[in-house]
């Protein structure tokens, strides 16, 4: 589930996103910023994904595209700030999460005995 606030004052769009930005909810919010940008695409754009918990691919393309066309954002935790420092690198690498999960499975290989040898 993805909650969304918007806010438009003085020039500047906000929006705070909390929760996941995952499945259907990529397409919710893509909506959101798309309408939101045709009406005043010269606005300040910050998106805040400080209470962000979990971003997919589809989420992180939609990050991406959004960083491209110019937006500030806000994060929380050691996760959402490597995706931003990614996306700021014009780049979307692997999240710090499937890093971690390809370590763990590394060490697992190269500890556990093979199994072919007698």
């Amino acid at each position: 589930m993805l909650r969304v606030s918007y806010s438009d004052n003085a020039g500047v769009q906000r929006w705070r996103l909390c929760g996941r930005l995952a499945g259907p909810w990529v397409n919710e919010f893509a909506s959101s910023w798309h309408h939101a940008r045709q009406r005043a695409p010269l606005a300040q754009a910050v998106v805040d994904l400080t209470d962000v918990t979990f971003v997919d691919e589809a989420g992180q393309r939609l990050l991406a595209e959004i960083e491209y066309a110019g937006a500030e954002f806000l994060a929380g935790g050691v996760e959402n700030k490597h995706l931003i420092a990614c996306l700021s690198n014009k780049e979307i690498r692997r999240s710090l999460r499937r890093g971690l999960e390809s370590l763990c499975s590394d060490r697992a290989e190269r500890t556990e005995p093979n199994r072919g040898e007698k």
